[in-house]
């Protein structure tokens, strides 16, 4: 089988992280979403994978390569006009000539995709999607199904007590080639906004299937990707061949007088100086300088940061490069623009 990650979008919603960094590289646990999502991918067996990139593309291009380190091979779409969902996958037509799957460059997930591939077969579906339970529906897309899994109706971002259903779309999708019948050449076009409700409408072979107990995340919001890093440093959910979700690395330098508590990773050559507290769930990438006295707790701190002397963070999450000042006091805050406190590193 041969998948498409879909990584072209501008991902404003997590700005302004994302305004020098494309949504692929954004880290979970130390390294880019993207490559979570192909080694994901190859624990499935797909190791044949195209992915569309537009926004700051020769970051994403430079960072994931061809694919061989992770154990695939990708294979790149360069639009320079974005057409949707639907309208770039139609442009890699050529690439699928039997079932395919479509994952976002922002899904962290275990769905077992072997099962979700044989119950698509099963029903000689043209196109299937997996769904996850969610208490709260209402920043969700709510797919309501029949007793064998037909797709029967869409709900979307549903008023609480209005929702039909408990489930979501993940995002996750497979699809036979017939799709593409669906999807105009050169238009832009979304699978959520127009594929499906067409496909549910006309009574087309399409289908959702329930997944309990997988864990699925879209880390495009602040919230959502602080969850996916909680989950990943608890072993709620397991990230196939990452090779250290926590833990301190060998190369960082920790002063005797700084303290490590909790769910914590800390990234190669970072320096942590005298006093410093770090309490998890807490993320700190490589070569970042942690400052005496400063604090850090349940926090995201990226590569190459600087925390000054005896500052504060809590729920806080510091973009690449980024300096934050001595003695700020930073609560659920975003560091990577022109905050007050923070400046960004030459």
């Amino acid at each position: 089988m041969k998948a498409m990650i879909l990584a072209g979008g501008l991902s404003t919603r997590l700005y302004p992280l994302t305004k020098q960094v494309p949504k692929p590289l954004v880290p979970i646990a130390g390294e880019p979403n993207a490559i979570h999502v192909m080694r994901y991918l190859r624990s499935f067996g797909i190791d044949e994978i195209a992915i569309n990139v537009h926004y700051h593309a020769d970051q994403i291009q430079a960072g994931l390569g061809d694919g061989s380190k992770f154990g695939v091979r990708l294979h790149y779409l360069h639009e320079p006009k974005l057409l949707g969902s639907a309208g770039a996958v139609k442009q890699m037509e050529s690439f699928f000539a039997e079932t395919f799957v479509v994952i976002g460059c922002d899904d962290l997930t275990d769905i077992g995709l072997d099962r979700l591939v044989t119950f698509h077969r099963q029903r000689h579906a043209v196109a299937t999607i997996a769904l996850v339970e969610a208490d709260d529906v209402s920043q969700y897309g709510v797919v309501v199904v029949d007793e064998d899994g037909k797709i029967v109706e869409f709900q979307e971002k549903p008023a609480p007590g209005t929702e039909r259903s408990h489930l979501v779309n993940t995002g996750v999708y497979v699809f036979e080639p017939a799709i593409f019948e669906r999807i105009p050449a050169g238009e832009f076009y979304d699978f959520g906004k127009n594929v499906f409700p067409e496909l549910q409408r006309d009574g087309g072979a399409f289908y959702g299937l329930a997944m309990p107990g997988a864990f699925w995340c879209d880390i495009g919001t602040p919230d959502e990707y602080r969850r996916a890093t909680r989950d990943v440093l608890s072993g709620r959910v397991r990230l196939p061949g990452a090779t250290r979700v926590r833990g301190v690395a060998p190369s960082a330098r920790i002063a005797k007088s700084a303290s490590i508590g909790g769910d914590v990773r800390i990234g190669e050559r970072t320096a942590l100086e005298d006093g410093v507290r770090v309490v998890g769930p807490t993320v700190i990438g490589d070569d970042v300088v942690v400052e005496r006295d400063a604090l850090l707790e349940r926090s995201i701190v990226w590569d190459r940061a600087r925390i000054g002397a005896g500052a504060h963070l809590i729920d806080a999450i510091v973009g690449a490069d980024y300096a934050v000042a001595a003695d700020a006091r930073l609560c659920d805050a975003i560091v990577a623009g022109e905050e007050a406190g923070a400046t960004r590193l030459p």
